[in-house]
């Protein structure tokens, strides 16, 4: 059975997330602790007794998904799983991070960093309230390229997340975002709905951000994943470092291709997908993209006790 570890990315957040892993196994606590140390501040308390407004700033939430599932995977290495079984690692948007972290290509602190300062940059990229992201249920990827096309009249609309074969976001001008909402439900789309996110993600507008990121990644190590790392923005496995570096910046105005990586694992294998982490996002996904696939959840002492049966 080949096996993927895919990680979830920003909407996963929840307040204790973790904890029980941090509190069953030294190693998971372990990481929390180190992020706060990359960071110079208890984001681990943010995490378990704070509240989810502050969490899901973007800033918040991306170290703290990532602390969540790098401690979900050292409490499965201190059960005898670990990376050497999967045969891919991949995740969605700032979940890439976690995939590259988890596989040996970055470390824990360099990756608190990174991910706070993608946060931060791409909440300053575009002030509030200029930009917006919509999910569109029940129209595939070219339908919703067409209608952002259409809706854009000379503003910045895209697609952002490939997610399913039913589900695509769309991010850009929020104008130009609630026209496309509008037309593609003229379409035939099932909603088409605004998102509660405070930055359009993965579209042109964040041109900033991946400057930020690209002065950021340029002083980073990184070396080569013990896994190969199935990359958003190309939908296929990357070891080179140099790719993976130039890959990152890319995916910060590029689309998630999400739906594609999931058919290309299942192409080369793939029988079996854990998701490491928060939430049970990216399984949902997968198995409307792959239904013959088995998903598993890892975020909490008793998943990992459920693999061991």
């Amino acid at each position: 059975m080949s096996r993927a570890f895919v990680f979830p990315g920003q909407g996963a957040q929840a307040i204790g997330m973790g904890r029980a892993l941090a509190d069953a196994y030294p190693a998971a606590r372990a990481v929390f602790d180190e992020v706060d140390a990359a960071l110079g501040e208890r984001l681990s308390a943010l995490i378990w007794e704070g509240d989810i407004e502050t969490l899901t700033l973007t800033a918040n939430a991306q170290p703290a998904l990532m602390a969540t599932s790098i401690a979900a995977l050292r409490a499965l290495e201190a059960e005898g799983f670990g990376i050497a079984d999967a045969a891919y690692v991949a995740g969605h948007s700032l979940g890439e991070y976690s995939a590259l972290c988890a596989a040996g290509a970055l470390s824990v602190t360099d990756t608190a960093k990174l991910l706070r300062l993608r946060g931060q940059a791409m909440q300053s990229a575009v002030p509030v309230g200029v930009g917006a992201m919509a999910a569109v249920l029940g129209l595939d990827l070219a339908a919703v390229q067409e209608v952002a096309a259409e809706a854009a009249q000379g503003e910045v609309c895209q697609a952002a997340d490939d997610n399913d074969p039913a589900q695509v976001v769309i991010s850009g001008h929020k104008a130009a975002v609630e026209r496309a909402a509008e037309i593609a439900k003229a379409r035939g789309a099932k909603r088409a709905l605004l998102l509660p996110v405070s930055a359009p993600f993965h579209c042109a507008l964040m041109q900033p951000a991946a400057d930020a990121m690209a002065a950021a990644l340029a002083e980073t190590t990184i070396t080569a994943p013990a896994v190969p790392v199935v990359a958003n923005v190309v939908a296929e496995a990357v070891s080179a470092p140099e790719t993976i570096r130039k890959l990152l910046v890319e995916q910060v105005t590029g689309s998630v291709r999400w739906r594609e990586s999931v058919q290309w694992m299942v192409g080369a294998g793939v029988t079996e997908f854990w998701e490491i982490g928060a939430g049970k996002a990216l399984s949902g996904m997968i198995k409307r993209i792959a239904k013959e696939t088995v998903q598993r959840n890892v975020g909490a002492p008793e998943d990992i006790a459920a693999l061991k049966g």
